[in-house]
């Protein structure tokens, strides 16, 4: 049988996407990361199935299950917050399943960072401003950071980044970010974007510490760059009038002239 690996959003329940929703109705086996996913999901869930909460448990333990299921004839659904593509740890799962041949697959989900920009009312890729959005994390007990992926490299891009896990180390990621792009320079801490108790602090490189509540020190995401401002950026030419596109060709020797409506 088939584990289903499935990104269950960034917490708000109906942030679920259809086929995650469908896949976890049709699994009789379902394990969750229960620190991150809400419970309304587990609602999908067929009636009987077997949830098992994965939080406590170690990597050995949670392929064991997996591998009884897949013995017993069942698919799993396999939750994760967020997007699997990014901190998911699905890597080293999934690499333990292929050694037993065991079959996955794979169904996205709505990022943090995504959830935080919509709670925002955010574009992050702003024309004259920023056109790359960089996510990255700084150094944890989990997981390392490679030796060029620092912040100070990141920030001279000028790129809008999406600091994740590192909401605790908010005085490194101020001090590292300021010489490129400012004191001045907005930053938005999003804590639990989409859950009913989310909030959301707003500030400048030169004060966002001063204004966090010490209670936050977890499921945060902070986002720096000069796009947050929402100001100075230029139009793109998308929607300009005189711009040649495929759907709106402006003259006869534009390259998508002899299209017609019915292309469309």
């Amino acid at each position: 049988m088939t584990i289903h690996f499935i990104g269950a959003g960034p917490g708000a329940p109906d942030l679920l996407t259809l086929r995650g929703r469908d896949l976890i109705a049709a699994c009789p086996v379902c394990l969750y990361a229960g620190s991150l996913v809400p419970e309304e999901i587990l609602r999908h869930c067929p009636e009987g199935a077997h949830i098992i909460n994965t939080a406590p448990m170690d990597l050995d333990a949670i392929i064991a299950e997996m591998q009884r299921a897949h013995e017993a004839g069942q698919d799993v659904a396999r939750l994760h917050s967020g997007d699997l593509s990014v901190w998911s740890a699905m890597g080293e799962q999934m690499r333990r399943l292929r050694d037993l041949d065991i079959p996955v697959t794979v169904t996205p989900g709505v990022p943090s960072f995504a959830a935080a920009a919509a709670s925002l009312g955010a574009e992050l890729t702003l024309p004259g401003l920023a056109q790359s959005v960089v996510l990255t994390r700084t150094p944890g007990r989990a997981s390392s950071m490679p030796e060029g992926e620092t912040l100070a490299n990141f920030a001279a891009t000028g790129a809008t980044l999406a600091i994740h896990l590192s909401i605790q180390n908010l005085d490194h990621v101020t001090a590292a970010l300021t010489p490129a792009y400012g004191a001045d320079c907005p930053v938005a801490i999003v804590f639990r974007a989409s859950w009913p108790d989310e909030r959301i602090i707003r500030g400048t490189l030169a004060d966002i510490a001063g204004r966090m509540d010490a209670g936050i020190t977890r499921t945060a995401l902070i986002l720096v760059g000069p796009a947050l401002g929402g100001e100075g950026f230029d139009e793109s030419c998308l929607y300009a009038r005189d711009y040649d596109r495929r759907y709106r060709p402006q003259s006869a020797g534009s390259p998508w002239a002899d299209w017609s409506d019915k292309d469309e």
